[in-house]
């Protein structure tokens, strides 16, 4: 069963709205490169408000009739609906964060619109901070929050109708009441307190009146903010003569002695470290910063142990990563000493230490791995790193975090997830070895289907080996996990900025599996699976081994026999959403439909827009001359053909997104729209826009919409809508 999308013009002219077009052809260092659709890039451009009410319109037809053509199958409209409320009906809980006898978590039951903050003494829990309650429209999303060491108050930030254009307040935890902000000008700033919370530092970019119009989201700074008083009293303590890209952390070690500082130009896999030691006089205004990593083609987090010592987790000389340890008093290279060597396949994620609570002597050191996407965590000696055990965890499956007390113990807290579990926090004791549910979350489990999921390995264009996860339904495999029919299928990827995409629950990838499809998650290069070096197999000039790798994925399943070209759909968003561009204009022979949301695909002026220009490292400069031929060699915008029988593309754009600026879709919409020679009644480009939201978090309902629609689009367009879903 599938729907006729479009209806052609009875004149046989394109049933796709006209487009505004110029022959537009620019000479940029040497080549030649056209940009027919550049009045799109203006969303006040009244050419370019009318041809999106058109889009909307084409797409609101295409909504009519899938309504029509699901109605009695699991997705039509309301069962989709409920099946996907349904699955996050058991709401989420996360790790603790301690201070003293509160700990703070946050939690959302199966039918809150957002997670709220919620504070604990005991048995006895309130609500901090619920966004709905700031905003009953549901717009405003809480994006970070950190209580003060000694728990008495919380700062939070919170943004509107998607911008993450964070502002900033502090409440008193004891009252609920406000006592500071709003600050604004606070996106992606971590807030470090100094003790008795009399006043933290925290990251702001300089005021727009004192830049270009073009650099107002960059020029970021590290201040003292004495808290009651106004911010014009804050002291600068860090950031000037930085590149304008450039993202800082701030942290404060426990005892208020030392302030360390990173700072990274934009996405550039390398972080230099300061440390300034507090207890100097007027130190707290005025810090005296000594370097512990700077100018090193690596990245390093740094932070001081409750036993004194400085710890580095650095990728230098090792991509999987390294843990060192060093007297901060002496925090350079030269003084840092290897406690855990790089693992030969495991990249290591995170350490932690536990001790007797006592004089703060470590008794034992955690390190929690990503060994090819599944977690493991193993115990080591915290002297010398010898290990000398490991933690049992509840399944193949990824945990987030390793959480201690401030002030020590022999417990520690993690979420664990796998494909088919809700996230569940669970506590380890270090002096019995038992691991035991601490916090699942409030709703009711859901109730999930048996689901086979295997990892394959796939060899790549040049050899490379990638792995990806398949999960089909239990009933649709032979014994030997092989597929007894080829089905329907999602094939996922990213594929960039070190993101791993390891087991993770999601409603949307079981509720399509459990209406009889399969989905694939691919570990492509440029991810972060298999440590740094897999990074930069993928970025800058290499970008290219991204999408052969997605490519290789989709040919091995076909081969396999898990589908065919004509029920393959590919899916990403962001990142993934340049991958999907890439995959559908370079092997358009591939796939019968895409879903293509909040991308990236304008590769030659990706940077003048939203967040692009903190990217280059990633994607390389389109300014210099090399660089742009690695850009245009891929550039989706720029790779369409006139005649190519492009598969159906569902593009989902935000109104309010400040990362990647929706032009870019309308551009290569306009652009498939005028090349494409598939008939639009079986394989359209459409376009869904969404005002109100952003990049980021949403609502609950909103999530919820989006997936029911771009589900139904992949069934109507791979044809699971006309097979047994039973």
């Amino acid at each position: 069963m599938t729907t006729e999308p479009t209806t052609p013009r009875a004149d046989g002219a394109s049933p796709y709205p006209d487009a505004p077009r110029a022959d537009l052809v620019e000479d940029l260092h040497g080549h030649q490169v056209a940009d027919p659709y550049r009045a799109l890039e203006d969303a006040d451009d009244h050419r370019t408000q009318a041809w999106s009410r058109a889009q909307d319109d084409l797409y609101a037809a295409y909504r009519a009739r899938v309504t029509d053509a699901t109605a009695g199958t699991p997705f039509a409209d309301d069962a989709l609906h409920a099946r996907l409320r349904a699955l996050l009906g058991a709401g989420f809980v996360g790790a603790p964060a301690w201070r003293g006898d509160r700990r703070f978590f946050s939690r959302r039951t199966g039918d809150q619109e957002h997670a709220v903050v919620v504070v604990a003494e005991g048995q006895d829990e309130r609500v901090l901070i619920d966004p709905l309650l700031l905003d009953p429209a549901g717009t405003t999303t809480l994006d970070a929050w950190q209580p003060s060491k000694e728990g008495h108050l919380l700062a939070y930030q919170v943004s509107h109708g998607g911008t993450e254009q964070s502002v900033l307040h502090v409440l008193d935890v004891t009252t609920g009441e406000p006592v500071d902000g709003p600050i604004d000008r606070a996106r992606y700033s971590p807030v470090a307190w100094l003790p008795g919370g009399e006043a933290f530092y925290y990251v702001r970019r300089l005021a727009p009146d004192l830049l270009p119009a073009d650099e107002e989201q960059y020029h970021r700074r590290v201040w003292l903010h004495r808290v009651g008083t106004p911010t014009e009293q804050d002291v600068e303590v860090f950031g000037a003569g930085k590149d304008m890209t450039t993202y800082y952390g701030v942290q404060v070690s426990r005892d208020g002695r030392w302030l360390i500082v990173s700072a990274a130009a934009g996405t550039a896999p390398r972080t230099d470290v300061w440390i300034a030691d507090l207890t100097a006089p007027g130190a707290h205004e005025a810090p005296v910063f000594v370097e512990v990593a700077v100018g090193l083609d690596a990245e390093v987090g740094a932070w001081v142990g409750r036993d004194g010592r400085l710890y580095v987790h650095t990728d230098l000389d090792a991509p999987r990563g390294r843990l060192a340890v060093t007297d901060p008093t002496t925090p350079g290279l030269a003084h840092w000493e290897t406690l855990l060597p790089q693992d030969d396949v495991a990249v290591l994620e995170d350490v932690a230490l536990v001790d007797d609570g006592d004089a703060g002597a470590p008794t034992a050191l955690l390190a929690s791995w990503r060994r090819h996407s599944v977690s493991e965590v193993t115990v080591h000696d915290p002297r010398t790193g010898e290990r000398t055990g490991a933690v049992p965890l509840p399944g193949l499956g990824s945990i987030s975090g390793l959480v201690t007390r401030p002030e020590g113990g022999e417990s520690v807290w993690f979420s664990w997830t796998d494909h088919v579990t809700v996230p569940r926090v669970h506590r380890y004791d270090a002096g019995t070895g038992a691991v035991t549910l601490w916090a699942a979350p409030p709703g009711a489990l859901p109730d999930v289907p048996a689901v086979h999921t295997r990892q394959i390995e796939v060899t790549s264009a040049d050899g490379t080996t990638v792995r990806a996860f398949v999960l089909a339904r239990a009933d649709r495999v032979d014994p030997d996990g092989r597929p007894l029919a080829p089905a329907p299928t999602v094939l996922y990827g990213y594929g960039g900025f070190q993101v791993s995409l390891d087991p993770a629950y999601s409603a949307t990838t079981l509720a399509w599996v459990e209406a009889g499809g399969v989905y694939v998650v691919a570990n492509l290069r440029g991810g972060g699976e298999e440590g740094e070096d897999w990074h930069r197999a993928g970025m800058r000039g290499a970008k290219q081994n991204v999408f052969d790798d997605f490519h290789a994925v989709a040919e091995h399943v076909v081969v396999a026999g898990w589908t065919t070209p004509d029920m393959l759909a590919c899916w990403g968003g962001s990142n993934g959403g340049l991958l999907v561009g890439a995959a559908v204009t370079q092997r358009p022979d591939l796939w019968a439909a895409a879903v293509c949301s909040a991308p990236l695909l304008d590769m030659v002026r990706y940077q003048r827009f939203g967040l692009g220009v903190t990217w280059t490292e990633e994607y390389g400069d389109a300014a210099d001359p090399t660089e742009l031929g690695w850009l245009l060699g891929y550039s989706p915008y720029h790779r369409v053909v006139d005649g190519t029988a492009y598969p159906a593309v569902l593009f989902t754009v935000f109104e309010g997104d400040t990362r990647v600026d929706p032009l870019h879709a309308r551009k290569l919409a306009a652009a498939l729209q005028a090349a494409t020679s598939s008939d639009p009644r079986e394989r359209p480009v459409l376009v869904r826009r969404e005002i109100g939201v952003g990049h980021g978090a949403r609502a609950l309902s909103r999530t919820i919409g989006l997936s029911v629609e771009q589900l139904q689009f992949v069934a109507d367009r791979t044809g699971l809508l006309g097979r047994d879903a039973r």
